[in-house]
Formats: C-alpha cells, structure tokens, sequence
C-alpha cells in the first residue's frame, strides 16, 4: 500500500518583489496604454515530479545544492503546496525538517513535548507514558521544567529529534538531522533510526548529503537535479550514479581551475605532480596501478631533516589515509633553493572515483609544521565494473588479497 503518492507536481516560487495595490495600478495602466504587462518572475523549484512510496521503505533524496530536496520534503510534511499536481500522504508525518524548530521557547521541555505530540493527534494519556522516555533519551530530564529559551543549541535539538522519533509516527520525514549533539549523541541517533526502520519498520524520507549515510539506511534512493527526479531505484545503483556525476563536476572544475600556491614560512610549493613509473604525468590511474608523487619546491631558509607527508582524501573530505617520508629515511638539512622530493606508491589502492592530495611539510627536532595545504590536486582512479561494484557497497580502499576455497 502506498502511503506516499506525488503525481504531476510542480511547485513555483515567486521571485523579487510581491505584487502590492502599486504595481497592480501600474500594470492596469500599462493594459490601457497597451503596453506589455510586467508579469512576476518564477523559479520551478520541482518540476513535474512523481513516484509512490510503499509502507516500510526506507527512501533516500538525494542531490546537490538547489535541486529541490527539501521543498519536497516541506511540501510532504504540510508547510507548503504544490503550484500543479498532487502529493498525497497517506499516515501520521513526524517532520524532522529543522530539528528544534517547532519548539515553543517560552514553554517548558515537558510542555512542548505534550505541545508536540498533541498536534500529530497523540491522545493525552498515550502523551503522558512517552514523557519520561523522550526526556531521558534527549538527556534534559533534569531540566524538564525550564523554559526552552534557557537551554542551549544542542539541548533543542536533541529535544526535537527525541520528540519526532518517539511519538510513534507512521512516516517520519528527515532533512539533514542525523548528525545533531555530540559524537555519543549521534551514535544514538542512528541506533534509534535503525531501530524504527528494522524493528518497527517505519516509513522514512532521508534527505542527506552523507551519502554514505543514505547507503547504509536506505534501501531506495530518489535522485534530484534542478527540481526534476533524474534517478529513482536502488540505493547503490543511484549513489552510484551521484558519486559519478559528482566526481566528475569536481574533477573537471579543479582541472579548470589551475594551481598557484603561496609561499608559507619561507617554503613555496612550486608544483605538485603524479606521475607513471616510466615518467608520464598523470590524471588519470588505473586500480591498484603504482605511481609517483612528485613535490616540487623552493625554500628561502634551510630546511633542517624536513618532513615531509603526503595525504589522501575523497571529494566529500573523508581522508582515506597519509604517508610520511620518516616512515623510510631520515633526509638530511636541505638548503635555500629549488628542490625535489618522490614518493613512490607500488599499489594505488582505491576503488574508482575522484580523489585529492594533501601535503605537510615540517622542520626540525621539534617537528615545525611550515607548510599544509589540501585539495592540492585532484585525480581520477578509474577501473572496472568489478572495482565499481565494490566502490558503491563495501568501502573506498581494495585489500590486496586472494580467496581459496579449502573444501
């Protein structure tokens, strides 16, 4: 049974000014002169969209900046309308859109729970059992009857995404809020969405920029770019899909847009390479094929046993590893000039996609940092529908070793 159904739908936002009793005048005297009517700006933030939604699934939205993720999601929880079209929602919607946002600062915890909980057609008597584990599982139970203004950002929120989760909706609609309090607090975020989705199984909307999030919990994926559902299916096929057409924006605004480092503490990095054994400079490599990294620098005062290391991190900034040059030699004083330094990679271990280089530099005993930088330079790991496969499900790095089947 589908509990979600969007059909035909657009939704139109007005763009500058509203129209007032003046520009009305003023466009009623344009008609009588018969001049052109000055008519409002539109800006189709979804554009004829639709798909269904089964009771239990748990569907991902996904997309970049300004695709219209989150205007579907306002317009499923009640806070807007579409212009054209339909969406109906068929359930109980818990909202988790701006967590702590419908919080009533003058009222207490316990007041805007019961607040809360009453608007979404909770009956009083169930209201008064959820009191108590709501308030321990936000950890404010000693602060139930302060007023909300006195409490700190992450006090609310905690709050709101406790009372979303906790009053038995049958859909909960969630908009970047996973990632609410503290490392501890979020550990105990995901534990309750996996609880509502595998022991409960509720229906849920995830709108992420973790992509790595939406394939963990989801198990469908809707893709948007500007306003319109470009891909809907399953959760790797569609992530997949994202990662690519992300990797390749970014590979090729960085590819376009050139280099240039400044000078820091005396060292100016000059150019950062990769390069193939046999010398060939690189942009693109192949899985697990070796390569050179090649730094090349000026520095106006002596550099004493520099340091220097070598980092690599994917698009989204999750840093996948670093390698320092101490790890084999000890390089001596190396004097004011223009200078070189390799580091040889026999195996490029990742799986397909775009990936960046950091570097560190530091000098001396007590090991002054002099030079850091990131997203120094982007290059592509390509490979094939095998390494893919494995990109999309299990991870980033390719383990190098063999299967054998004993008996």
């Amino acid at each position: 049974m589908a509990v979600i159904e969007v059909s035909d739908m657009t939704k139109e936002f007005q763009l500058g000014q509203f129209h007032t009793l003046k520009t009305g005048v003023q466009n009623l005297m344009r008609r009588v002169s018969g001049r052109a009517v000055e008519g409002p700006r539109l800006f189709q933030a979804l554009r004829d969209i639709g798909f269904s939604v089964e009771a239990g699934e748990v569907v991902g939205v996904i997309g970049s900046n300004g695709a219209g993720k989150s205007t579907l999601l306002k317009i499923l929880s009640g806070i807007t309308t579409p212009t054209r079209g339909t969406a109906r929602v068929n359930g109980r919607v818990a909202p988790l859109i701006e967590v702590g946002a419908g919080l009533h600062h003058e009222l207490t915890g316990r007041e805007n729970i019961f607040l809360n909980a009453s608007i979404l057609g909770v009956s009083h008597r169930r209201i008064e059992k959820l009191v108590d584990p709501i308030l321990e599982f936000a950890e404010i139970k000693p602060f139930a009857d302060t007023p909300v203004k006195k409490y700190s950002s992450g006090m609310k929120v905690r709050l709101g995404f406790a009372i979303a989760t906790n009053i038995e909706a049958d859909i909960l609609i969630v908009d970047e809020v996973l990632a609410v309090g503290d490392i501890a607090f979020q550990r105990k975020c995901f534990d309750k969405m996996e609880d509502l989705i595998l022991k409960q199984k509720k229906t849920v909307l995830l709108v992420s920029h973790n992509i790595r999030q939406v394939q963990r919990i989801c198990t469908r994926v809707l893709l948007f770019e500007d306003g319109r559902l470009l891909a809907d299916g399953p959760t790797q096929e569609v992530c997949q899909t994202f990662f690519e057409k992300s990797d390749q924006e970014i590979y090729d605004r960085e590819a376009a847009h050139g280099g240039g480092f400044q000078i820091v503490n005396g060292f100016e990095l000059l150019s950062l390479s990769m390069h193939s054994p046999d010398g060939r400079r690189l942009t693109r490599v192949r899985v697990n094929e070796p390569v050179n990294i090649r730094i090349h620098y000026r520095n106006t005062d002596a550099l004493d046993q520099p340091k220097f290391g070598i980092g690599v991190h994917t698009s989204d900034f999750l840093y996948l590893t670093t390698y320092d040059s101490r790890h084999e030699i000890q390089m001596e004083t190396v004097e004011p000039g223009e200078h070189e330094a390799v580091c040889h990679i026999t195996r490029l271990p990742f799986t397909p996609g775009v990936y960046s280089l950091r570097l560190g530099v530091s000098s001396g005993g007590v090991e002054k940092t002099i030079f850091y930088g990131e997203n120094l330079l982007n290059f592509q790991v390509v490979g094939e529908e095998r390494f893919r496969n494995v990109a999309g499900s299990e991870g980033l790095i390719l383990l190098d070793a063999k299967w054998q089947q004993l008996a």
